[in-house]
């Protein structure tokens, strides 16, 4: 089935390349949904170069659309976040209330820091007093570093056997069961 798909965004590359930039619009207007699949599936059929242009503008589409529905209330509506997320990362905080330059430095932070929710950097973006221009240039020279390293290693990981993928995709997954197991043992 996914080489079906892929077979079929390859014939047709201009749709591929919509169909990629509306996933991830619709990904940064949930605020919580990974994104990675999507660059896996731009990076197999586009290449390197092509899908980390159109994941660029994907992205950078993502946050702008994201920032001005959320700046117009839509987050109240569905309760993305909830209430207190915010009150723990002085990052979010500090940019809650910014203005200006400072603003625009922290949105640049907080996108390459990987532990940072890209979600919680677009709904304290908008309930703050950061403007919608100086936004998406920050969030997108932000999220460019990011989306490199992992168009790179996706790139890298596809020319992989698939017995090594699937080893890899396993040590994954119970190194993250592990930590969840850890998580829940200290809380």
């Amino acid at each position: 089935m996914f080489s079906d798909i892929l077979e079929w965004i390859s014939a047709l590359p201009l749709l591929g390349a919509l169909f990629s930039i509306l996933m991830n619009v619709g990904v940064a207007i949930t605020g919580v949904l990974p994104s990675a699949f999507i660059t896996v599936g731009t990076i197999a059929v586009f290449d390197m170069n092509w899908g980390l242009f159109i994941l660029i503008i994907g992205e950078a589409a993502g946050a702008v659309v994201s920032f001005i529905l959320y700046r117009k209330g839509i987050s109240r509506l569905f309760s993305i976040f909830p209430k207190n997320q915010n009150k723990d990362n002085k990052f979010l905080l500090k940019l809650k209330n910014a203005e200006g330059t400072t603003a625009f430095f922290i949105v640049i932070l907080l996108r390459i820091l990987p532990f940072v929710p890209s979600g919680a950097v677009t709904l304290t973006a908008a309930f703050s007093k950061m403007g919608l221009l100086s936004f998406s240039l920050a969030s997108t020279l932000g999220k460019i570093p990011a989306l490199i390293i992992e168009a790179y290693t996706i790139s890298e990981a596809l020319k992989l056997k698939t017995e090594i993928q699937i080893g890899i995709i396993l040590l994954v997954s119970v190194i993250f069961l592990l930590y969840l197991t850890w998580k829940r043992r200290v809380n």
